[in-house]
């Protein structure tokens, strides 16, 4: 895919509940299922909030959460600190300015719900995404060593460890013009 104008055919909007299976791409984050619902369950609470990217005739693209509140202050405090996570783009449209786009948008939308730092991990080995982070802004803060669980769509918990940075960038945007 080439960079350009079919950009201008993505809509990045707030997830539905009808969207939730389609977060899986075709069984491949099947096991993720109980994430993406308790992640809902969150919006619908006003504790977080989930972005997709959809283009017309292809579906949805890419997918973003944000944590506006949670357990780990550091993290999300609700008043002024927010949690990125969650954020994937179809292997066929990176690097060709979507991700920057998805995160734009939800940048935006947090500094216009007064939140003044976004918090993010991004796994050590993942180049890719640190560059695409340190374009926009984010600075690594501290490393975290990555580690959570979540039940599978079986049931059976699991536990992931994947060494991580944590990286934070703080809100800035001009002040609108004057009449």
């Amino acid at each position: 895919m080439e960079p350009g104008s079919w950009l201008e055919r993505v809509n990045i909007r707030h997830l539905i509940r009808k969207d939730l299976p389609a977060l899986e791409w075709e069984g491949e984050y099947r096991h993720y299922r109980q994430v993406y619902a308790n992640a809902y369950t969150r919006m619908a609470d006003g504790r977080a909030v989930m972005w997709v990217a959809e283009m017309t005739g292809e579906g949805i693209i890419g997918q973003a959460f944000v944590q506006l509140i949670c357990d780990r202050p550091e993290l999300a405090d609700g008043a002024t600190r927010a949690y990125f996570f969650g954020f994937r783009v179809r292997p066929v449209y990176r690097s060709l300015g979507l991700g920057s786009q998805m995160m734009q948008t939800i940048e935006f939308d947090l500094y216009r719900r007064k939140f003044k730092r976004v918090v993010l991990n991004v796994a050590q080995t993942n180049l890719r995404a640190q560059a695409l982070y340190h374009r926009l802004g984010y600075r690594i803060i501290a490393p975290d060593p990555g580690e959570w669980s979540y039940y599978d769509d079986k049931g059976i918990l699991r536990s992931e460890a994947e060494p991580a940075w944590r990286m934070e960038k703080t809100l800035v945007y001009p002040d609108p013009p004057l009449p």
